[in-house]
């Protein structure tokens, strides 16, 4: 019988996905596990995995189509089947999965709720970040019967945004997986179950559900999908659009060992690099072909000729990305009302100070580095810059976290520096240096971009005199930094050759009053034009 495939939801913001790439083509066959698609969310592109076995008969949504969530993507069943019912059908209503049947029957026979034995602790899927509702097992670095000990990384969890490592809290045995390598589960459900060496639990684990009381089994995963994030690479020989398809273990172990993927060959479905093609890999067996690959990756794409005097546009897709932040920064622009203030500094001291700072060994720090300091302090100053605007309350957080927006191949992201106010200079730009390169490389974490209290937007590199930015809400301000300019400035009544440089607060002006952010843009012109007073 054919089953209908719909776009499934693969991040708790998504409402609609694009169709990067089909791995399957109609008419293929169709095993349970293969990927059939790359789909592309608001937060990355993963791959899309079937649940069923048969024939691919029918493609809803073309390559780089959108499509909202739930609308038909596919139709699987037997060779010659007829779908054209399904497809004049109207409204889709998903078939149950065989896995969902099994539990729903499970679920009309439970048992009365069974006590957990002393000793005994029920592991379940973590939140690992703050968006996450469905967590897969990438990898498990333990087995049933192994002994775990407060400490030990027990499991390698993928999440909507990143792999991460799982951390056990309990010692014991572990006399129970609940979510196989490759398994997909709700957040709170049954991951594992750690106590003493041959404990039964068997009952525990037909009862359990989540939040503590055992009814049913809380396994009702959406077990049809695994997504696993797609690396980007243009060095790949593995598929033609340039993704290069790696298991998230594979990839960990390629990090560790510093192998670049894109000279593996993956033996894998659909050429996919598993953990053995990795463990194997001889960097002087790599062909010339993909180090020529390797050596143009980094090559501009040729623009296309244009004739002189002829009308030529070009049509790009808009990323989910891309469609994210537009939705995000237009809420915050129409939603918060926006007013900016403008001071410029003399950044003479600033200069100074910072090359004597850096004329001591093993110490770099930039302006950008002075900018979070001096704003750190300024906050600690002035809290209700620090604000949050709630309809029933106003937050005033007297902890200092602030995201530096930094620009990636994609769009941008704000990874955040916690509690700034308590760094020095050096530890400022030791942090600032590591968070923006992996946001670049697309290795940081979830965590590491979220609880910001306020933001600082640099374009002064790019030779931006002047700018204003949209606050990243929920934060009360944004501060747009531009370039220091040598210019003529007056001193001591004398017209000398200075170096300035300009700073524009964009306020909410529900949280911030013109005179509260004013105040503040003094006290950072304090420490900024006087940089000793931030070392005390």
């Amino acid at each position: 019988m054919a089953q209908i495939i719909t776009m499934p939801r693969l991040s708790d913001t998504m409402t609609e996905g694009v169709v990067a790439a089909w791995l399957k083509k109609v008419g293929d066959t169709i095993k349970s596990g293969d990927i059939l698609a790359e789909i592309e969310t608001d937060k990355a592109t993963m791959e899309f995995e079937s649940f069923y076995d048969g024939v691919l008969l029918h493609i809803g949504i073309q390559e780089g189509q959108s499509a909202p969530v739930d609308s038909l993507l596919a139709i699987v069943g037997q060779q010659g089947e007829d779908v054209s019912a399904l497809l004049a059908g109207g409204t889709v209503v998903p078939t149950p999965t065989p896995v969902q049947e099994e539990l729903k029957e499970t679920t009309t026979t439970v048992s009365a709720p069974v006590e957990i034995p002393a000793g005994v602790k029920v592991v379940t899927m973590p939140r690992l970040s703050d968006t996450m509702t469905t967590g897969t097992v990438a990898t498990w670095l333990k087995k049933v019967g192994d002994a775990v000990k407060e400490g030990d990384i027990i499991a390698e969890i993928e999440t909507d945004k990143a792999t991460m490592e799982f951390e056990s809290f309990n010692a014991g045995t572990l006399l129970y997986i609940g979510v196989e390598e490759g398994g997909s589960a709700p957040v709170d459900s049954i991951l594992a179950v750690l106590g003493p060496a041959g404990t039964d639990v068997s009952a525990i684990v037909a009862n359990f559900k989540a939040g503590g009381s055992q009814e049913a089994p809380k396994e009702t995963v959406a077990p049809e999908v695994k997504m696993e994030t797609a690396s980007v690479s243009n060095a790949n020989s593995t598929a033609s659009n340039g993704r290069i398809f790696a298991s998230p273990l594979a990839k960990k172990i390629a990090q560790d060992k510093g192998i670049n993927l894109a000279q593996v060959k993956g033996t894998g479905e659909n050429g996919r690099i598993t953990k053995a093609d990795v463990e194997g890999f001889n960097p002087t067996s790599a062909s010339p072909a993909q180090a020529i690959a390797e050596a143009t990756s980094s090559v501009a794409a040729v623009k296309p000729f244009v004739p002189a005097g002829e009308v030529f546009q070009e049509e790009i897709k808009n990323s989910q990305m891309r469609k994210t932040i537009a939705r995000r920064l237009s809420e915050s622009k129409f939603t918060a009302p926006h007013y900016y203030l403008t001071i410029e500094l003399d950044m003479d001291n600033a200069i100074a100070s910072r090359n004597m700072i850096n004329g001591l060994p093993d110490t770099k720090v930039s302006f950008n580095d002075m900018v979070i300091k001096a704003s750190a302090m300024a906050l600690k100053k002035h809290p209700q810059v620090n604000s949050q605007w709630r309809e029933d309350a106003m937050v005033i957080n007297h902890h200092v976290n602030i995201g530096v927006a930094v620009a990636v191949e994609d769009g941008l992201v704000v990874p955040v520096l916690k509690f700034a106010d308590q760094m020095s200079l050096s530890q400022i730009g030791i942090s600032v240096k590591d968070m923006a390169g992996r946001a670049k490389a697309k290795k940081i974490q979830p965590a590491e971009m979220e609880g910001s209290t306020f933001t600082i937007s640099n374009l002064g590199m790019f030779g931006i005199q002047s700018f204003t930015s949209i606050i990243n809400q929920p934060n009360s301000a944004i501060l747009s930094v531009g370039a220091i300019v040598e210019k003529p400035v007056v001193k001591n009544g004398q017209i000398v050759v200075g170096n300035t440089m300009t700073v524009t607060l964009a306020c909410d002006h529900r949280t911030v009053d013109g005179a509260t952010g004013a105040q503040f843009l003094q006290t950072f012109k304090a420490f900024m034009e006087n940089p000793v007073t931030m070392l005390a």
